[in-house]
């Protein structure tokens, strides 16, 4: 066995133990940190690949920014998961189907699997030899030239979802005082400053 090989069979098991520990875990404090885990030896496969940029937006991106996001939204909210757990049996049905559904859609995809052995034979590299391009250089060339209204598409279908999840979470409460800077700006000596005749020795 190359050590390619044992690199791979390490990543790949650790990653499909941490996957089944975040569904698993009974505090979701310790499936934030098991989905972290699993992130990273996906990267860590993804360089194996020789796809350094994946690997590396797999680290910045979800590792860096939505796994944390998670972790701190967890431990902030202090959510009653003994409360939410309650109704757990009532959906039981429904996600036991679904479950079935997908279990069965998984044993036809992989019943009519078939792999053709040319292609262990000759295998193609993402970037020819000849070419001098770094596979970031790469991968920016197909994303912006043949997928290029793809990815705008994707682009404008996360500012929606960004934009509408603000809309829904934004709440005004009532007696809370916020500032009006137009308000402020109009302000002149008449509205600014009361002037006041205060009795001899009462104060103010």
């Amino acid at each position: 066995m190359t050590v390619a090989a044992a690199f791979f069979y390490l990543f790949a098991c650790v990653c499909i133990a941490s996957a089944f520990m975040v569904i698993a875990s009974r505090n979701p404090v310790h499936s934030v940190l098991f989905l972290i885990l699993a992130f990273v030896n996906a990267a860590g496969l993804f360089l194996l690949m020789g796809a350094e940029f994946l690997a590396m937006i797999l680290v910045v991106v979800y590792v860096g920014a939505v796994a944390v996001l998670f972790l701190f939204v967890v431990m902030m909210l202090d959510v009653d998961f003994v409360e939410l757990r309650q109704g757990f049996l009532q959906y039981l049905p429904i996600g036991a189907a679904i479950g079935v559904i997908f279990l069965i859609e998984l044993l036809l995809v992989v019943g009519s699997m078939a792999i053709d052995p040319n292609i262990l034979k000759s295998p193609v590299a993402a970037i020819p030899p000849a070419d001098q391009v770094t596979n970031t250089a790469a991968l920016g060339r197909v994303l912006y030239t043949q997928y290029l209204y793809f990815f705008q598409a994707a682009g404008l279908v996360l500012l929606v979802a960004m934009i509408g999840a603000i809309v829904l979470t934004l709440r005004h409460k009532a007696g809370i005082k916020r500032q009006d800077v137009a308000a402020q700006v109009a302000r002149t000596k008449a509205t600014a400053i009361e002037v006041r005749k205060v009795p001899f020795r009462q104060g103010v």
